[in-house]
């Protein structure tokens, strides 16, 4: 498994959720966006409908019906209703909800010290289990820098 931390601190999460989305759908695999909070799910499902005028990416909120033909699902339990390759966590989360996946792409908001420590304790757990681990952290300009990498393959 390989997991993706995203340090966030040019870009708000609403810039970033979609365009990682559209990327990992792009490339045919399905992705499951895991959030806390219902209202932060259905602020990412009118997100994913109108983050550009000429996007459209099919996604469904789970509880909505059709989960298992959803490409993206957007998700407050974590429950992999799509069969995802991808989670993307978007609050947090431990080594035992992302195991199941292929992927995880964890995105934290640097100006939150809260979520900086766990992404810190995320990190941990997954190099201890051995997996893939990729710190990726913003540039003056904004693009994505990996920054470090753990248990990669050479």
């Amino acid at each position: 498994m390989r997991v993706d931390f995203y340090h966030m601190v040019r870009s708000a999460l609403d810039q970033v959720v979609p365009v990682l989305t559209e990327r990992a759908a792009g490339n045919g695999k399905r992705v499951l966006i895991c959030t806390a909070l219902p209202e932060m799910a259905a602020h990412l499902d009118s997100l994913l409908w109108t983050y550009r005028p000429d996007s459209w990416l099919p996604h469904g909120l789970a509880g909505g019906g059709f989960e298992s033909e959803q490409p993206v699902l957007i998700s407050t339990n974590g429950e992999n209703l799509n069969k995802a390759d991808i989670v993307m966590l978007t609050d947090g989360g431990s080594l035992r909800e992302i195991q199941s996946f292929e992927r995880c792409l964890a995105l934290f908001d640097g100006n939150d010290e809260t979520a900086v420590l766990s992404a810190r304790e995320l990190w941990k757990e997954v190099v201890a289990a051995g997996y893939e681990a990729y710190y990726w952290a913003q540039n003056e300009a904004g693009k994505w820098m990996m920054k470090a990498s753990k248990n990669a393959p050479v």
